[in-house]
């Protein structure tokens, strides 16, 4: 099944269940995402009443297991919520939300997505997140590396700590990535970037995720990945990592 996917990056350590209600509160009372009925972990194997929707059991779930899918009665729509302790071989998680493809083609839900991407970023501290098609996010983070026998899977950068996959439809960058470009931020095309309050920079190389992919679409990431800088992404020709990362802030011990 496509998708059409946001990732919101998530700092070192485990969210309280505070602000994990207040995920929930927002996504399914509030946006409205969709009509919660099953979660658990990648499995699903719980379910919820029909009649209304119960934040403590699926917050009783995430404070036990330290993670939580939400997902719509079918598979189009879901939440994964997977922090990582800082201590974890991850150490960085995400907020993944995950809907089917078609929405982004409607303008109102592309002008709601933004708002809301920015207000879960500020609740959650989040210094990244970016949203396209499952397939580009797939094509830019992952690669297979050929071995004696077959291949494996591997990834091209783990996480923002590594520096940037490339660009995709929408990218959110925080104060580490902000600093990190400095002015060839600043001087990009207006249509390419809009300033949305709080330290966070929206960067879009085109209209729709369904550029993505398309002699148009590589070719406005080219353009945008030149003028920031090459050393900041991964280089997919030559399979090299960034060589500039942004500076964060140091992980405990």
């Amino acid at each position: 099944m496509r998708h059409f996917e946001t990732r919101i990056a998530l700092p070192p350590g485990l969210l309280s269940s505070t602000v994990v209600r207040e995920i929930l509160q927002l996504g399914i009372e509030q946006y409205r995402w969709f009509v919660p009925r099953r979660y658990g972990t990648g499995t699903l194997r719980h379910t919820l009443p029909s009649e209304h929707t119960d934040l403590d059991t699926l917050l009783a779930f995430y404070e036990e297991n330290e993670h939580l899918c939400v997902a719509a009665r079918t598979d189009q729509d879901f939440i994964w919520l997977s922090p990582a302790r800082p201590e974890s071989q991850r150490r960085f998680g995400q907020l993944a939300l995950l809907t089917s493809p078609k929405a982004a083609s409607k303008p109102s839900w592309r002008d709601a997505h933004l708002i809301q991407v920015v207000e879960l970023m500020r609740l959650l501290h989040s210094p990244f997140a970016f949203a396209a098609l499952i397939e580009d996010i797939e094509r830019k983070t992952e690669r297979l590396v050929p071995e004696e026998i077959g291949q494996r899977l591997d990834f091209t950068v783990r996480n923002y700590s590594e520096g940037l996959a490339g660009l995709f439809w929408r990218n959110f960058f925080g104060p580490p990535f902000v600093q990190l470009f400095g002015e060839r931020l600043a001087s990009l095309p207006p249509e390419s970037r809009q300033e949305l309050g709080h330290g966070l920079v929206l960067v879009q190389p085109y209209a729709l995720p369904s550029d993505a992919g398309t002699p148009h679409g590589d070719a406005q990431e080219r353009a945008l990945i030149s003028h920031l800088g090459p050393e900041c992404f991964y280089d997919h020709a030559l399979h090299l990592k960034p060589t500039r990362l942004p500076v964060l802030p140091p992980l405990s011990p």
